[in-house]
């Protein structure tokens, strides 16, 4: 079975490589990177998910799915465009699809209360970001009732330490430092994907969490710390709500490589010698 995926950016190219390494055929959708995929192995095929997509490289062959679509700013698309007709445009195409797994974001949760999240919480976003990635997974269950939902928590890692360049700047960081901050490591995220895409149950619903979320005034602390930068100052705003919970990890992100930020931003701002 081959490995078709949508979104070959910070989480999907990992989730390629992985597969690669097991021996499996990937192909990746990409609008601009053809010569990029194809140097690690991943045969590409030319399109947007907003537009007319020609998927006769594959045949008549069923194909597993990946969709880990980003809104990506330089194509002049909005998220909605991207998020829901995208892929309501993939979803009615010629595609034959044996598994799909859909990379959602817990910022359909919008509790603010600090409590604990799981997958059976209420979803009603605070955030218009939210609010559209929940219209995209009713999209999916509309049309793909079988597929999987993972609902990632803020993803990060290499080349992706939150805020970082404001920090070295010493800029102060928005928002409340005792509320909680939600994370999985790139490369914990990447593996359950794939374990999901294994073994979930059809038209699952699943959090990717490290389960171990710190408050932001800890996170930046540390983050600041490791990068040699001032301790952080935040900025409150009162009148402004915030998402704050703590988001459950789900059945595929128990046993990870970085069960907590500490081990994971050494990692990501130290490399490898340091994981």
């Amino acid at each position: 079975m081959s490995l078709l995926i949508f979104g070959c950016g910070y989480l999907g190219m990992r989730v390629a490589k992985l597969a690669i390494a097991r021996g499996e055929k990937v192909f990746g959708v990409t609008r601009d990177r053809a010569d990029e995929l194809r140097s690690l192995g991943i045969t590409p095929i030319l399109g947007d998910v907003t537009g007319a997509l020609d998927f006769g490289v594959l045949g008549e062959e069923s194909v597993d799915i990946v969709y880990c679509i980003g809104l990506d700013r330089r194509a002049g698309k909005s998220m909605r465009e991207v998020y829901v007709d995208g892929l309501r445009n993939v979803l009615t195409s010629s595609l034959n699809i044996h598994r799909f797994i859909y990379v959602s974001s817990t910022s359909v949760y919008g509790q603010t209360d600090g409590g604990w999240v799981d997958e059976t919480s209420e979803t009603k976003p605070i955030e218009k970001s939210g609010e559209i990635v929940l219209e995209a997974e009713h999209v999916l269950r509309e049309l793909a009732p079988n597929a999987i939902i993972l609902r990632f928590a803020g993803i990060y890692g290499p080349d992706r330490v939150l805020r970082r360049e404001s920090l070295l700047r010493g800029e102060p960081v928005p928002g409340s430092a005792a509320k909680f901050i939600n994370l999985i490591h790139v490369d914990d995220g990447a593996e359950a994907v794939l374990s999901a895409l294994a073994t979930a149950d059809d038209g699952a619903i699943h959090n990717i969490s490290d389960g171990q979320p710190p408050t932001r005034g800890e996170y930046f602390t540390e983050a600041a710390r490791l990068i040699g930068a001032m301790a952080p100052t935040f900025l409150e705003n009162a009148s402004t709500t915030e998402p704050n919970r703590r988001i459950r990890p789900g059945l595929f992100s128990k046993q990870l490589r970085f069960p907590s930020f500490r081990e994971g931003l050494a990692h990501a701002v130290i490399g490898n010698h340091a994981g």
